[in-house]
């Protein structure tokens, strides 16, 4: 087997291209590792080719974080929601959605826009905001 290659990113090739590197850990969104990847590496721009195997279990890995981030992120929408003793109708009408809309987000049947996470991390710091928010817009 070669253990170098040209580098589809940059089209480096020999000593300055793809080389093979087995058995590394791997940092996944700066928190969370994969250990025993392997696959190519660039010598010359650093891009990265995993093998079938570490890509694999890269993806669920990857998809795992995921869904927990999103389970965080529904648990923190209710949170708030309840703190500010909104029902879930009161809620969809504030950011504009429909009037199952954050029963849907807080179930994670739906993914929020992130006007709407921002909205309510706003108002979890300022609740007194809502006041001010829930007025209708006056065009």
């Amino acid at each position: 087997m070669s253990h170098s290659r040209q580098c589809l990113e940059c089209g480096r090739q020999g000593s300055a291209g793809m080389h093979r590197f087995e058995g590394e850990t791997l940092l996944l969104d700066g928190r969370h590792t994969i250990d025993s990847m392997s696959g190519w590496r660039c010598s010359s721009c650093g891009v990265e080719e995993l093998d079938s195997d570490s890509l694999q279990r890269f993806a669920a890995a990857s998809d795992a974080l995921v869904l927990a981030e999103r389970k965080a992120q529904q648990a923190e929408l209710r949170r708030i929601r309840r703190k500010l003793k909104l029902t879930q109708r009161q809620a969809a009408e504030l950011t504009g959605g429909g009037h199952n809309a954050f029963s849907r987000y807080e179930r994670g049947e739906a993914q929020p826009m992130p006007a709407v996470i921002n909205l309510f991390r706003l108002l979890d710091r300022h609740p007194e905001l809502l006041k001010e928010v829930s007025k209708p817009a006056a065009m």
